[in-house]
Formats: structure tokens, C-alpha cells, sequence
């Protein structure tokens, strides 16, 4: 398994439009990546009501995770796009 923990960047959190680009991202991945506090059960990357019921808030850490061949690039490309501020992004 292969995890990196990474703080939300977007200002608001990782809600509405900020979730919606990072479960696309999710969806792209060769792998299943989960995401999740530490400590708390992580949830399914893909799933929008699942990233949204985080309720993340700039600046809380996530712990990504995935497993097999593809897993440190999908967690790595994720990990990237959480911690930039995706409010104004397209």
C-alpha cells in the first residue's frame, strides 16, 4: 500500500467545485485510491457524496491511499492536485 498524507490547499475546502475536480482526477486513476482523516475509515476517491462528506476544510490533512503498480503515481498526481487551491481552476 502506498499513502501520503497532504493538506487541502483550496480556501474554501474540498467542497462543491474543488471535490468535483479531484473525484474526475479519481476516476482517471488506473488505481482505487481511498481518502480519509488519519485514524478515521477512508472512503472511496471516485465517490463525490463520499469526498464531500469530509467536510475538509483548508488546511485539514488527508491521507490518500492505494495499492498496486500504479499506486505511488495515482496517490502522487492526487496528492498534487489536493493541496493546490482549486477554487478558481477550470
Amino acid at each position: 500500500m502506498y499513502q501520503r498524507t497532504v493538506s487541502v490547499g483550496s480556501r474554501s475546502g474540498l467542497h462543491a467545485r474543488p471535490a468535483s475536480l479531484f473525484v474526475q482526477a479519481a476516476m482517471r486513476q488506473p488505481v482505487a485510491v481511498t481518502v480519509g482523516r488519519e485514524g478515521d475509515a477512508p472512503v472511496d476517491a471516485r465517490s463525490m457524496l463520499s469526498v464531500l462528506a469530509l467536510a475538509a476544510q483548508h488546511g485539514d490533512l488527508l491521507v490518500l491511499s492505494a495499492v498496486g503498480d500504479s499506486a505511488p503515481d495515482a496517490v502522487e498526481e492526487l496528492a498534487g492536485l489536493l493541496s493546490q487551491d482549486l477554487d478558481g481552476k477550470d
